[in-house]
């Protein structure tokens, strides 16, 4: 088995950037024919990624090549959001990536890889009886237009999902999101409105939370609640919120006189509800956890990973991307592939979810036989 990486940078949307990548990166593995690609191709591609999709199979000597276009790509060397660009990760021997509607009974036990633009999710879809972990196609504004391809073409459905062949897989999200309360039960709601939790009105809580926690910090000062980085976490369970199996929801607006919260997602009494701030301090200790303890999942060192990072992380937060520092550092030379999107898909608790301001980290290992 052998797998590599490349990622090439150009001026224009050029295919033979696409072909660059998988040539180099069938260089690093010491290959002249790979059994499949994942390629991903910068947003420039995205009206017509056709021409640099068959460059990279004709370049691969293979016709399985899948992969998407997002706002920025990356590899375990390099990241890239302002310019064209093609990344690629190659595959040979015993390991490879199948289509999954021809292999979902023999391998429905694995999570499928799932790579989809947003006009193709549905919820119906999400959870249809398998596990997922992927990410979402797009640009920086969310708008379009977006690429998803499979077995060298591009799929007019706007998903595609793929398996592995011949890997055990480890996958979790990493939120990085602080929580700033305990959690505590919704008692009403109407429509996108928390109107009642833990028998309270919910934004006096929210108010309290964030003026402990901007308490002494310069830039606070006077500040109103940023509702652009505070978040709703939310699940079935307090435990599920204690050990991170919880989704989140952004916070669109408050009524200070009656003290109810807007949020951008819907929820229901009797689930449960913490308040939460994006940090980047959290991610990256969030994301060292799940390296290791993935790791640790896996039994033996992983041979390659998939990151799907949220387009509002990564390197977003200062110019320098700590997801993938943090990958590299602790497992070092080992290839990635990934994008920054908009929205992470995960299995979370006993649903898959479509995650915002997540990382979706997959590692992958060989089958060993004793």
């Amino acid at each position: 088995m052998k797998v590599a990486t490349s990622i090439v940078i150009g001026r224009t949307a050029n295919p033979n950037l696409a072909a660059q990548a998988v040539m180099q990166a069938m260089h690093k593995a010491d290959i002249s024919i790979a059994n499949s690609v994942l390629l991903l191709l910068s947003s420039e591609f995205a009206n017509n990624p056709q021409p640099a999709i068959r460059a990279a199979a004709k370049a691969g000597n293979c016709t399985q090549v899948f992969g998407c276009s997002a706002a920025g790509i990356f590899t375990e060397d390099d990241w890239v959001l302002d310019a064209p660009a093609a990344a690629a990760m190659v595959f040979s021997g015993d390991v490879g990536i199948q289509p999954a509607k021809s292999n979902l009974t023999q391998q429905s036990q694995q999570a499928l890889l799932t790579l989809t633009a947003p006009n193709a999710i549905n919820s119906t879809w999400l959870n249809d009886g398998h596990d997922r972990y992927g990410g979402v196609s797009g640009d920086v504004v969310g708008q379009g237009p977006f690429s998803v391809w499979q077995n060298s073409k591009g799929e007019s459905a706007g998903r595609v999902e793929a398996i592995f062949s011949g890997v055990k897989l480890a996958t979790s999200a990493s939120h990085g999101l602080k929580i700033l309360t305990k959690p505590k039960k919704i008692q009403s709601t109407e429509t996108f409105d928390i109107t009642q939790l833990d028998n309270k009105p919910p934004f006096f809580a929210l108010q309290k939370a964030w003026e402990a926690e901007s308490k002494g910090k310069p830039a606070a000062k006077d500040a109103t609640l940023p509702l652009h980085l505070m978040m709703a976490a939310y699940a079935n369970s307090v435990e599920a919120i204690m050990t991170g199996e919880f989704n989140q929801t952004h916070l669109i607006s408050f009524d200070e006189t009656v003290g109810s919260v807007t949020l951008a997602q819907t929820l229901q009494p009797g689930q449960f509800l913490s308040w939460g701030i994006r940090d980047s301090e959290t991610a990256q200790q969030d994301l060292r956890q799940i390296t290791q303890q993935l790791t640790e999942n896996l039994g033996s060192k992983p041979d390659f990973g998939l990151l799907f990072s949220c387009i509002g992380r990564g390197p977003f937060y200062d110019g320098i991307d700590h997801d993938l520092n943090i990958i590299t550092q602790q497992l070092p030379n080992m290839p990635l592939l990934g994008f920054y999107g908009n929205g992470e898909i995960a299995r979370i608790g006993e649903h898959n979810q479509l995650l915002p301001y997540s990382a979706v980290l997959s590692l992958f290992a060989t089958h060993h036989t004793k």
